[in-house]
């Protein structure tokens, strides 16, 4: 500063957080603030549900966002302040919580949230490519929802299946080893209103629907706790078993004695 520009005193009031014209806050216009007498009557039938199944009620508050979110969509005012009344917890203690979890939305989301991955090894294989792909596709400029409400495009992280990449999840359900041209199929079948069934586990149910699956609730879709590894999966294990290769002993303990490699039927 020279010696010529004034000297300014007083207070300075500094605003922290998001702008409220920013994307992904939850006090947004239009979000809904309290709910009806109604919803809020069916909510706490199943909050109490939720909540006996913990000694400590706020260790529920992961699966009571989920609830909220099953009724939502997203993330509302209106879903906080339930959280925070049924806890006894307040409403910034809820948005500490919800707004660290991505598995949270923020923001309006379609009946197929579609997210590819573009971590390392998936962005190697193709990833990137998928995601332009879907994007020119679905005529979003990158991450949005479509115009029609049924598809939410977005970025997301490892989802901890490398040995099958690239990989796109649609409501967290794993889509194998895709290309733009799968990809795009997926999309076009699910707003088309076609079955689409994920490489595992049960045909897609709704955001919603996966919502209050993930708060507790059975899934009641046909082949939904099916499964089992796959070949490039259990490649690693058979390759150790192979080659005698085990994990070092902690210090201390007894040398384990070499083990035979297991059947493929014990491996799974």
């Amino acid at each position: 500063m020279s010696s010529t520009e004034p000297i300014m005193s007083g207070r300075v009031f500094l605003e922290f957080g998001q702008k409220p014209d920013e994307p992904g806050v939850i006090a947004r216009p239009g979000a809904q603030r309290r709910y009806p007498d109604e919803v809020r009557d069916q909510l706490a039938a199943d909050a109490r549900e939720i909540v006996a199944r913990y000694p400590q009620a706020r260790s529920a508050l992961l699966p009571l966002l989920h609830l909220v979110q099953a009724q939502d969509g997203y993330l509302t005012p209106a879903g906080i302040v339930f959280c925070a009344e049924v806890l006894d917890l307040t409403a910034a203690e809820v948005m500490a919580v919800a707004t660290f979890y991505s598995m949270y939305r923020r923001t309006p989301t379609g009946d197929y949230l579609v997210g590819v991955c573009t971590n390392t090894l998936c962005a190697v294989m193709g990833g990137d490519e998928i995601f332009a792909s879907l994007a020119a596709h679905l005529e979003l400029g990158g991450s949005g929802t479509t115009d029609d409400g049924l598809v939410t495009l977005e970025h997301i992280e490892c989802n901890a299946a490398c040995d099958y990449a690239p990989v796109m999840m649609v409501n967290w359900e794993f889509f194998d080893d895709q290309t733009p041209a799968s990809a795009r199929q997926v999309v076009d079948d699910l707003r088309a209103g076609r079955p689409v069934t994920p490489t595992r586990g049960a045909p897609m149910c709704t955001f919603r629907e996966t919502a209050r699956i993930l708060a507790g609730f059975p899934d009641t879709r046909p082949g939904a706790n099916d499964g089992a590894p796959g070949e490039p999966t259990l490649t690693g294990l058979r390759t150790a078993r192979d080659r005698g290769m085990q994990a070092p002993a902690e210090p201390g303990s007894p040398t384990p004695s070499p083990s035979a490699p297991a059947r493929p039927d014990e491996e799974a």
